[in-house]
């Protein structure tokens, strides 16, 4: 019998099923006679990126802008979102947590800040997004974590309850989002890391 109310576990993709890793794609990118941190932040913390991750531009119009403001080369756009893709390597034992996690009886959902053609192309190379019982994706809705609005329209989404639910995240601020709307969470750090805390809130698994 289980001996908590979670019935309900939302997961983030990036860093939590697939790695997301912004300096080694920047390396990969750029080669190594570049300013990596400078570079990496004046791409994936632009509003260009914001916007992207949002839905109000298409990639192709992004690799645009950034040619327009940051002087990238179209060939330097087009090596960038290639390596933005093909980064995205599945973390040891994240996909068997999730399995684990549905074998046991619980809901499983994906929230994710992310792209619709990076998810597009998730979806082609690997078979963890069928898994979900419901993805909400910050490119669907215009919203980024860790705004409330985000949490609100997931429960919404898929009629749950927050004090049915712990969500998982890489990122302490989307971590301390989900807890400010009532969700239990847990920082994720590694799958066998993130089973034990789903234990100790009473998960049976």
């Amino acid at each position: 019998m289980k001996s908590t109310s979670i019935k309900n576990v939302v997961f983030d993709i990036g860093n939590v099923i697939v790695r997301w890793a912004p300096l080694e794609i920047v390396r990969l990118t750029f080669g190594n006679d570049r300013d990596h941190q400078e570079l990496g932040k004046a791409i994936f913390q632009s509003e260009i990126w914001m916007n992207l991750n949002k839905g109000l531009i298409s990639e192709q119009e992004a690799k645009a802008h950034y040619q327009t403001e940051l002087g990238l080369s179209e060939l330097e756009c087009e090596r960038l979102f290639y390596y933005v893709k093909q980064t995205q390597l599945l973390i040891f034992g994240s996909v068997e947590l999730v399995k684990c996690v549905k074998a046991a009886g619980y809901n499983v959902y994906a929230l994710t800040d992310n792209v619709h053609e990076i998810v597009a192309y998730l979806k082609s190379t690997y078979s963890f997004w069928d898994l979900f019982d419901g993805t909400t994706v910050s490119a669907d809705l215009g919203l980024l974590k860790p705004q409330a609005a985000i949490y609100q329209a997931m429960l919404a989404q898929n009629d749950i309850k927050p004090s049915e639910t712990v969500f998982i995240d890489d990122m302490p601020y989307n971590v301390e989002g989900a807890k400010a709307v009532g969700i239990a969470a847990i920082q994720f750090e590694n799958s066998s890391q993130c089973e034990q805390e789903l234990r100790e809130l009473g998960l049976v698994l």
